[in-house]
């Protein structure tokens, strides 16, 4: 199972302090908008988004379709096809990909100790 690219969604409390903090860290804004209080970071292949007043709580984050660099890839494994499989394991959705369309969708789940996982395919 291919799940895409992957980057943890930081909920931060004050954009600025948290870009400053984590560029000591060697990441650099690789996307995003400050002016709407997000950014993406990039150090190397590693990825995080800081998202300030946007949730409550860190998200493991999946991008299918997406290399790290969020470019599109010329195959992979379609969000829709991923929620099956994963309903088929038994995996329970907060929110869940309407498996009737194609092209971008996302779903939600939540691990055993609360952490949130999002799938969003953008392609």
């Amino acid at each position: 199972m291919k799940l895409g690219a992957f980057s943890i969604s930081l909920a931060v409390k004050d954009l600025g302090a948290s870009r400053s903090f984590y560029e000591k860290f060697g990441f650099q804004a690789f996307a995003g908008h400050p002016e709407q209080n997000w950014l993406i970071l990039k150090n190397g292949d590693t990825v995080i988004g800081l998202f300030q007043g946007m949730f409550e709580k860190n998200i493991l984050t999946f991008n299918p379709g997406w290399d790290s660099n969020a470019q599109p890839l010329d195959s992979f494994t379609d969000i829709r096809e991923l929620q099956r499989q994963l309903k088929a394991q038994g995996v329970q959705f907060v929110q869940e990909a309407d498996e009737t369309t194609t092209g971008p969708a996302s779903f939600v789940a939540v691990d055993p100790d609360g952490n949130t996982i999002l799938f969003d395919q953008h392609v």
